[in-house]
């Protein structure tokens, strides 16, 4: 198919957004930015958060890595869906009867100023790394498609990405992304639908039938029990799931400032129950996806993609070459459109809520009756956290080396450990703790993760760490914090 093709939809995509953007913004104040004037629909915020969880990479690498884990993911799956029921009937409440913009302020009023900085601190790092490293991954793979053919620079391509974002989030905020992830959440969910289609259709296969037919197949095992030392133990997918759904989304200011934008607390609650049924469909599909791309590549003899150096598959590659380079058609414009809402879903957002924490928990800054200097700042912010993500993206193309994207991926999800004892500490116990301790702590505790995961296998009788090493993580952090806490009955966590 013609680059051009690819970058007509591309285009066409992006002016919807700009669209939204539009009618979003014509009346609009500073609360509107921060927190949608708390009038936001939880029917769409519970649409949008769906591609705000789904990065690019996740689209492309999910349906790949069926070859290789078969359907062990829905593990993980089941315990996303009991860790967003602990969300709804712990952290909503919490944050929401506090009227809180930034959900790390309670970190303030529970410890500390101290505490209150080293979590949104670790919030920044992690949700500005892991963004940029996925929008690099994504960005590569749209350079390779259509921007290669036209001799446009990695460097011009990206700029102008992130810019497109900057232009439609810049004013609404929160107002805005309600409603532009709303959309491309419909974007993705229509992609995916569209190839699922077309793939079974490929194979001769009724849609009725494809659970039944892959049921049969070499890639269906769902649970696996049989060995406590490898990473896709049952017990290990499923509890480290229920915790990373707690953290990053929980835990998170991207996933919760939208969140906290429903009307009402009941409303707020409702939008994570049905998030939670919705998420659990739709990364099902990719699942079920990647089967159908496996049973595919089988049916027509084709050769997997491996890498020339080290002869292993390229499970990465799976999607965009059965999609654009087998299929074709249909297929490869709904792998660019679900692929284009799935990066920059997961992007825009940050740009807002980076931009949140930055004024509220770093410069301790009130979002109340700001003035022109305080609106000033906050739009220096803004475009401050869009350079900053522009500059990190460059960094990667520069290294343009894939293993520093994995270390930048696990970095950022073992960062989610100290937000998770932190919260933890201050929600089920009174005790108060040295507030400027709490640094030291947060520190200690991912560093002695990152060691104990990369030394499990010779320290530990060949085991190694899957999901359960953000629980890990948290305990060693809660452990920390009980060290330098002292028993104190006036303080009231409810």
């Amino acid at each position: 198919m013609a680059p051009y093709i690819f970058v007509f939809f591309i285009v066409a995509y992006f002016v919807v957004l700009l669209l939204a953007s539009y009618f979003t913004t014509r009346k609009v104040d500073t609360q509107s930015y921060f927190t949608g004037n708390r009038n936001s629909a939880w029917y769409l915020v519970a649409l949008g958060l769906i591609s705000d969880t789904l990065s690019g990479v996740s689209f492309i690498s999910v349906p790949g890595k069926v070859g290789l884990a078969q359907f062990s993911y829905l593990q993980t799956i089941f315990g996303y869906i009991f860790g967003y029921f602990i969300i709804a009937a712990i952290l909503v409440p919490l944050f929401y009867k506090r009227g809180l913009t930034s959900i790390y302020s309670y970190l303030q009023e529970r410890f500390g100023p101290t505490t209150q900085k080293t979590g949104a601190l670790f919030f920044i790092l992690s949700r500005l790394t892991g963004s940029a490293a996925r929008l690099f991954v994504v960005a590569g793979v749209l350079q390779l498609i259509v921007f290669n053919h036209y001799n446009i620079p990695f460097s011009v391509s990206v700029t102008v990405m992130v810019a497109l974002m900057l232009v439609y989030t810049y004013r609404g905020g929160i107002k805005t992304l309600v409603w532009t992830d709303a959309l491309q959440s419909l974007f993705l969910l229509s992609s995916v639908l569209i190839i699922i289609v077309m793939v079974t259709r490929e194979l001769g296969w009724d849609v009725t039938n494809i659970v039944g037919n892959l049921a049969r197949s070499e890639h269906s095992q769902v649970f696996f029990w049989n060995n406590w030392k490898a990473p896709n133990f049952f017990p290990k997918d499923f509890f480290g799931g229920m915790m990373i759904a707690v953290a990053m989304t929980g835990l998170d200011q991207n996933m919760m400032q939208k969140n906290l934008s429903c009307r009402t607390l009941g409303e707020a609650k409702k939008n994570i129950y049905w998030f939670a049924f919705i998420q659990a469909v739709v990364n099902g599909s990719f699942v079920l996806l990647g089967g159908l791309f496996y049973e595919y590549i089988k049916m027509r003899g084709f050769a997997l993609p491996v890498d020339p150096v080290t002869g292993r598959t390229i499970t990465d590659t799976l999607f965009p070459y059965i999609a654009i380079d087998g299929i074709g058609g249909l297929a490869a414009i709904a792998f660019i459109v679900g692929l284009t809402a799935a990066a920059f879903s997961s992007a825009d957002g940050v740009l807002t809520t980076l931009t949140t924490s930055f004024y509220i928990d770093m410069l301790g800054r009130s979002t109340d009756n700001m003035n022109e200097g305080q609106k000033r700042l906050k739009n220096y912010i803004h475009i401050g956290m869009a350079v900053l993500l522009l500059l990190t993206i460059l960094l990667f193309q520069a290294y343009n080396n894939s293993a520093l994207i994995d270390t930048v991926l696990f970095l950022a999800a073992i960062t989610y450990g100290p937000m998770l004892g932190l919260f933890a500490f201050g929600i089920f116990n009174k005790r108060t703790i040295i507030d400027k301790g709490s640094v030291i702590v947060c520190l200690i505790a991912p560093a002695l993760c990152f060691v104990l995961s990369k030394n499990s296998a010779s320290w530990l009788g060949g085991y190694k760490f899957g999901n359960e090493l953000l629980i890990v993580n948290g305990m060693f952090t809660y452990i920390g914090l009980w060290l330098i806490s002292k028993n104190n009955k006036a303080i009231h966590v409810n």
